[in-house]
């Protein structure tokens, strides 16, 4: 008989392309993935993998096993969301990806109220982008996923999940204390067709919105440095080397040689959870979305 987790780690190789991408989605070690094949190897007779330069490939009957050991994963995920439905109990594990200002700014406290609420459920975070995150959702590798997007730059959502709006996060426009437009009620982003920007890494999506709106002002952008986190782009407004984006959600202090100015058009990012459509039964996918709601109401009236 087949066993479950080698037919899982199968499955993990045939997504990831790899074994070290099928170790990380697995969360174990690349020698253990290596054991499991082996061992599945031996199970049903034949070889499943081949040496391809470095790494390794799908054989024929690889593939074939593969595409059962999807089909079957899903039923399995369907089986436990039914069961888990029938009991009505939010109990054992929840793994949600969150972006870095979420998981500051909206998490903890969503946390906290499903603990209370739910104490045997198990919650495991990762921090990743919204893109990374839906794509583990859609993989498995995790069950939900808080994403966002910006109100004029939609980001487009897999046919396997389903969505739900949590709330608005309002966004202002870091510049230093000394900028000629710092004592300002409000700004429009076509008075920055001068500035220097500090964005986020390239290839991301809000890096990609932010150069979409500015071009859509008729400002070709001047991305003159690139940071990862908020805080470390307030330190370099700060310092006078730009100006930067300033979301509400998870911002915390602001330094004190940095203004914050709102925008005439209220530029907004919408956040929210998506999970797998198959999944929609589970009390943990519905307690969790009550968690993030309950938070999400809170902090839009705070």
């Amino acid at each position: 008989m087949l066993n479950l987790e080698r037919l899982r780690t199968l499955d993990a190789l045939a997504r990831h392309g790899s074994v070290s991408g099928a170790a990380d989605g697995l969360h174990v070690t690349t020698s253990a993935v290596s054991q499991q094949m082996a061992k599945l190897e031996r199970e049903v007779g034949q070889p499943l993998l081949a040496k391809n330069g470095r790494g390794v490939r799908l054989t024929d009957a690889g593939r074939l096993l593969a595409d059962h050991a999807a089909r079957i994963i899903s039923q399995v995920e369907q089986a436990q969301a039914d069961v888990e439905a029938q009991r009505g109990c939010a109990v054992g594990e929840l793994r949600i990806g969150a972006f870095p200002t979420a998981m500051r700014g909206l998490l903890p406290q969503a946390l906290t109220v499903l603990r209370t609420g739910h104490p045997d459920l198990r919650v495991r975070v990762r921090e990743q982008e919204p893109e990374e995150s839906m794509a583990a959702v859609v993989r498995g590798d995790l069950d939900m996923a808080l994403a966002i997007d910006w109100h004029n730059k939609r980001m487009p959502v897999p046919a396997e999940l389903t969505r739900t709006h949590l709330l608005d996060d309002s966004v202002d426009i870091a510049v230093p204390a000394g900028h000629r437009l710092a004592d300002r009620a409000a700004i429009s982003l076509a008075e920055f067709a001068d500035d220097e920007w500090i964005s986020w890494n390239e290839g991301q999506f809000c890096h990609e919105w932010l150069v979409f709106t500015l071009r859509g002002t008729g400002i070709e952008p001047r991305i003159a440095h690139i940071a990862e986190e908020h805080h470390t782009q307030l330190a370099f407004v700060e310092a006078g080397l730009g100006v930067c984006v300033a979301p509400k959600l998870g911002r915390g202090p602001v330094p004190p040689g940095v203004r914050l100015l709102p925008v005439c058009d209220a530029v907004r990012r919408h956040v929210y959870a998506v999970w797998r459509a198959d999944a929609d039964r589970r009390p943990s996918i519905r307690a969790a979305v009550d968690a993030l709601r309950t938070t999400s109401a809170e902090l839009q009236h705070a």
